[in-house]
């Protein structure tokens, strides 16, 4: 199909992430005090949406507590610019197996907890958007498998639903559009839809422009979605997915360089896409606009 420019782009910021990045980055923020004012900086500079997770604030590792997102979320909330807040619900899905010749029992590091408890802090902060990793898959390491399965997706969609916060389809791969449009058809999800295309990550789709353009193909002509790539591909994809009519993610959950030895911030992230947006001659989106266009309702601080 002939690629269709998008003119009107939103940016989403990806603040902080769910990998083990926190020792490789003196930027990537760890308390809710320091995720809310890098997702501040990343709003001032164009991001209409920002994603966020939290993290220990001590040691940097992720975690699911739900007094950090309360308190990260009345930061963002009381901040002195407007951004539409994007909360993760991936965690609490991890399995990590021990060796090929004893699976069994389970790693510690394992992390399954029920479809209740994985959106505790969904129910408490109650974002406009919140993730909705579509599909299981091998996810980088060679014993961890990332585990959604149709029943807990069933479950955790229908309780989004429920809450009025908008589902971001997360899809790693093809099956997992395929899978997120059944939940449509099943009425589990409303539509349209908002995607996140996620590409290159191990081991889902990879980030080559015919594996992307069959998955930009198989979103639905009448929803919305948006592309990205990890690390050196980060820039690449902001341009790719305008021109084949997205919107874009960028962030230090995906990449932490801004150039060779050069680490990022998401501020400068933001920057740098924005630039190439308004350079390819799209016009950047509020988060007004991005409401509007996504039927959110937004949150007023409690």
């Amino acid at each position: 199909m002939p690629l269709q420019m998008n003119r009107d782009v939103f940016i989403t910021c990806a603040v902080t992430g769910s990998g083990n990045s926190q020792d490789r980055s003196p930027h990537v923020p760890r308390s809710p005090e320091q995720i809310a004012a890098s997702a501040i900086a990343a709003a001032k500079a164009g991001a209409a949406i920002v994603h966020c997770h939290v993290r220990d604030p001590g040691t940097g590792v992720p975690s699911r507590d739900p007094a950090l997102y309360r308190e990260l979320t009345e930061r963002i909330r009381d901040a002195d610019v407007d951004v539409v807040l994007n909360l993760t619900a991936g965690m609490g899905g991890d399995m990590v197996f021990g060796p090929p010749s004893a699976p069994l029992p389970l790693r510690p590091a394992t992390d399954m907890v029920s479809a209740e408890e994985r959106l505790v802090h969904i129910e408490d902060c109650l974002p406009e958007i919140c993730t909705l990793d579509c599909g299981t898959m091998n996810f980088a390491e060679a014993d961890y498998v990332m585990t959604n399965t149709p029943g807990m997706l069933t479950a955790m969609g229908a309780r989004m639903e429920e809450l009025g916060v908008k589902p971001e389809i997360e899809a790693f791969d093809t099956g997992h559009l395929w899978y997120a449009k059944q939940l449509v058809k099943d009425g589990v999800l409303s539509s349209p839809a908002l995607v996140q295309l996620c590409m290159g990550v191990p081991w889902g789709a990879p980030n080559d422009l015919n594996t992307f353009m069959a998955m930009v193909n198989n979103v639905p002509g009448d929803w919305h979605w948006s592309g990205f790539s990890i690390g050196r591909d980060q820039m690449a994809y902001v341009a790719a997915a305008v021109l084949a009519g997205g919107h874009v993610r960028v962030g230090l959950e995906d990449n932490l360089w801004l150039a060779k030895g050069e680490l990022a911030t998401n501020e400068a992230l933001v920057t740098r896409a924005a630039g190439i947006i308004t350079a390819m001659g799209g016009n950047i989106m509020g988060p007004d606009a991005v409401r509007a266009k996504l039927g959110l309702t937004k949150r007023a601080p409690k």
